[in-house]
């Protein structure tokens, strides 16, 4: 099922659930917003249609039969030509340890069922619209110890090396370095960098931090907890020394 372009500009979206009702309300509505909708009712037909169509945003059920949304969201995140797809989980399964797994794969938002399909729709526009928008308001180079961002190439490096980042991980770690040395509380990243308002879940924050650090490896302690008031990154003292 597609949907021609229309005001969204023809932006693609994948459904991947294998309820036939809940796939035709999801499908019916991002279509009626004028997105381009397919669909896929398992794990590995929803990766194949994300390899061959390159959707923007996959809306992913995690109770799959087969391979499981889990599975899905860690492969698409494993592979250059998926990792920057944007992924909203949508599931019945409410549990804080779920929605925390969903999140630290790198999912982009978190939707329990039942849920509102306007909703959806809202959640689907603000997550494209974050991946769309420019890393870096000044654009090019940032550099702050051992950490080099490059906005226009879409590349973040630690010593040389390049760190595979999501798009997400990708705008947090800018809007850290472009503001180092503030304070940063979980309701201003999610503002900035989720383009949510403060009211949503402010873990969302903790899992994306908890994950950039892992991959930031030895300048993962650059971005320092502040307890009781949020993130703030700070480069080694030699570094800002330097600069």
């Amino acid at each position: 099922m597609t949907a021609p372009p229309g005001k969204n500009g023809g932006q693609r979206v994948l459904v991947v659930d294998d309820e036939p009702d809940i796939t035709a309300l999801v499908a019916y509505h991002l279509a009626k917003a004028s997105y381009r909708v397919s669909t896929a009712t398992n794990g590995r037909d929803a990766l194949r249609t994300a390899r061959e169509e390159r959707p923007d945003l996959v809306v992913l059920d995690l109770m799959l039969p087969g391979l499981t949304g889990y599975d899905v969201l860690a492969e698409l995140r494993r592979h250059q030509d998926t990792k920057h797809i944007g992924v909203i989980v949508l599931t019945a399964r409410k549990e804080e340890a779920d929605r925390i797994k969903g999140l630290s794969l790198g999912a982009d938002d978190y939707l329990p069922k039942p849920f509102s399909p306007q909703e959806l729709v809202l959640r689907v526009g603000a997550v494209l619209r974050r991946l769309a928008a420019p890393a870096v308001a000044s654009g090019g180079l940032l550099t702050a110890g051992l950490i080099a961002v490059d906005a226009t190439a879409h590349r973040a490096t630690v010593k040389g090396r390049e760190v595979d980042l999501t798009a997400t991980e990708f705008r947090l770690l800018c809007t850290l370095m472009e503001r180092q040395g503030r304070v940063q509380s979980r309701a201003q990243l999610l503002e900035t960098v989720w383009g949510a308002q403060p009211d949503i879940q402010t873990r969302t924050v903790d899992m994306h931090v908890q994950r950039l650090r892992q991959k930031l490896g030895p300048a993962g302690h650059a971005i320092e907890t502040v307890r009781g008031a949020g993130y703030r990154f700070r480069a080694p003292p030699a570094a800002r020394q330097r600069g």
